[in-house]
């Protein structure tokens, strides 16, 4: 019985090696969601996929369905992404945002809004003069799409709409009035730049917020406050952060 052949753009999230030449892949795909393939003969020095399926690459590629695992059988670059491997802090923020989408989703769960939210992403990583402001808005929008959006213009306890004034921020649901903020066991300050940084991060198309201008003081303050948000949805925090802060460094 002949293998069910089909093609789909891909951007890598993940690899690892499998035997003695092969790879296993971690694919995110804008039909088909997240899909784990194996690249056969890819790790030996004549193969001709191995250039096209880096890490963050994005290629359209040709699988077949396998019994376990479908299989890669073609595959040519769209976008390689060349400066981000180039500089450090760049190639950081993509092993970030590649981890967290890797863990906020699962396998096989069909057709993503996620993907034009990652290649978006991975584009301005390459080019952006400040690549952590798209790093950021990527949390907020990811959070939103698999269910965990930060309450940012109500209140995450009792949806009346937020005021300038309101000041604390719940991981558990984002901005809280004053009034419920009395009431909450565990909330973190937030100044009034960041709550509206957030906002307009949630909001606004990605080129907009590429042209923010904020201070590293800000941009510390809204990494902690997502940073926040994530780890207890995760249990964790992920192993990526430590390569970001060493960069940092």
């Amino acid at each position: 019985m002949r293998s069910h052949v089909y093609r789909t753009e891909a951007v890598v999230l993940r690899r690892s090696d499998y035997g003695e030449a092969d790879r296993i892949l971690t694919l995110y795909t804008p039909r088909f969601g997240k899909r784990r393939v194996i690249a056969k003969g890819v790790r030996k020095t004549t193969s001709r996929l191995a250039g096209h399926i880096e890490l963050f690459t994005r290629a359209q590629m040709m699988l077949a369905e396998g019994r376990s695992l479908h299989i890669l059988t073609q595959a040519e670059i769209v976008a390689p992404y060349r400066a981000l491997r180039l500089d450090l802090q760049r190639i950081s923020h993509a092993y970030y945002v590649a981890e967290l989408l890797d863990k906020l989703t699962t396998d096989e769960e069909g057709q993503s809004p996620a993907y034009p939210l990652l290649v978006e992403t991975l584009a301005a990583l390459d080019t952006a003069p400040v690549p952590e402001l798209a790093v950021r808005r990527f949390e907020l929008r990811l959070l939103g799409l698999v269910g965990y959006q930060p309450y940012l213009f109500q209140c995450a306890g009792c949806q009346e709409e937020l005021t300038p004034g309101a000041d604390r921020w719940t991981p558990a649901g984002g901005m809280l009035c004053n009034r419920c903020a009395a009431s909450e066991g565990s909330t973190f300050s937030i100044s009034l730049p960041a709550f509206k940084v957030l906002r307009f991060m949630q909001r606004e198309a990605l080129e907009a917020v590429l042209g923010l201008h904020l201070g590293q003081e800000l941009l510390r303050e809204i990494e902690a406050l997502l940073r926040l948000t994530v780890r207890p949805i995760l249990e964790r925090d992920l192993k990526s952060v430590n390569f970001v802060n060493a960069v940092r460094t």
